[in-house]
């Protein structure tokens, strides 16, 4: 049995007051939760993740292991590997004692260490000069005419990477080319019939050139997405604070977007570790003195070229694997060593 009570209100008449709770039980009854492996549980995690894992599974990992065991035979291609024998680490030993594969490994070092430093650097100042550089007064915004810019920026990455080799190496020839024929005009008569790609001086530094110019546009769009999305109030706050735009730009916006520009680098890096389309383009034979040749090239003639030697062409791409893994395993490093995001200071 529960007991009212009333309340007194101006005006005189009484209300009356919410009836008195009755006791709280000692041990309220707890409710009942589903199984932990419930039905939409494991649905979701069978669609979302069951599926990705065993098509990636099934279409790069077993690839990569079956390479890994025809590395390791001498098989030519167009037999049953059965037929084929175990010749174990001597493709290995063969391609590290082979000057030609070397200097393909070689080349692909060089081009790991400079093309995603060179392109990540010019993209990032492109795309912080497009949307930092307009008026230094109020709002900090871009350059007039940004849209333009970004635009035309886009176009080489939109050409796909044969024509770009194609194109380029008709601007580069040595007697009809536009290059020379521009250089010669202007009073340069020393690049008359001068071969850009046949000559060892230069073959490989044109050709990162041609690459670069390909992929910039690309990345600085990458930047100014990565730019855009930081938030305005710092940039403001910063510069009520007095700092200028270098020290914005390096001690602010390259922190803030950290993570855009070593996924950047990766994919640069993984790029360059390839570069089969751009190199086989602009000197299918590997340019003079093999400068220009990259070991998926080394590949291609290795497997096609009229040997067939498919097994010695599988360790060469297990050997391109495990450097590129070994390339960005110390990017990851390097970020990691060098702090992230949390480094912001000016």
């Amino acid at each position: 049995m529960t007991t009212e009570s009333t309340t007194k209100v101006e005006g005189g008449g009484d209300i009356p007051a919410a009836p008195a709770a009755g006791p709280i039980p000692a041990n309220p009854p707890k409710r009942r939760r589903g199984g932990r492996w419930t039905f939409d549980k494991v649905s979701f995690m069978a669609v979302f993740l069951g599926v990705p894992l065993i098509i990636y599974l099934g279409l790069v990992i077993y690839p990569f292991i079956q390479a890994v065991h025809y590395s390791f035979t001498n098989w030519r291609g167009f037999e049953p590997i059965s037929q084929a024998d175990y010749v174990w680490f001597d493709n290995y030993i063969y391609l590290f004692n082979d000057p030609k594969f070397m200097q393909a490994l070689g080349n692909n070092i060089l081009l790991a260490i400079f093309l995603p430093l060179i392109t990540i650097i010019l993209a990032l100042v492109l795309a912080i000069v497009i949307t930092m550089g307009g008026p230094s007064h109020g709002n900090v915004r871009g350059i007039k005419g940004a849209g333009f810019y970004r635009v035309v920026s886009f176009f080489p990455y939109v050409i796909p990477g044969i024509v770009i080799g194609f194109m380029w190496r008709l601007l580069l020839d040595p007697s009809a080319g536009f290059v020379n024929g521009i250089l010669t005009a202007i009073g340069l008569e020393q690049f008359e019939n001068f071969a850009w790609l046949g000559d060892a001086r230069t073959a490989m530094p044109v050709s990162m050139f041609v690459i670069i110019w390909g992929f910039v546009g690309f990345y600085m769009l990458l930047f100014i997405a990565a730019i855009k999305a930081v938030p305005a109030e710092i940039y403001e706050a910063v510069r009520i604070d007095g700092a200028g735009r270098f020290v914005t730009a390096v001690r602010v916006t390259v922190p803030l977007i950290r993570d855009n520009i070593q996924t950047a680098y990766i994919y640069m890096g993984i790029m360059a570790m390839d570069a089969f389309i751009y190199m086989s383009a602009l000197n299918p034979r590997g340019g003079p003195q093999f400068t220009t040749l990259v070991m998926s090239q080394e590949l291609f003639n290795t497997a096609f070229g009229g040997n067939n030697l498919w097994g010695r062409a599988s360790a060469m791409g297990v050997v391109l694997a495990g450097v590129t893994l070994a390339f960005a395993a110390v990017v990851f490093l390097v970020n990691r060593l060098t702090g992230g995001k949390d480094t912001v200071k000016y």
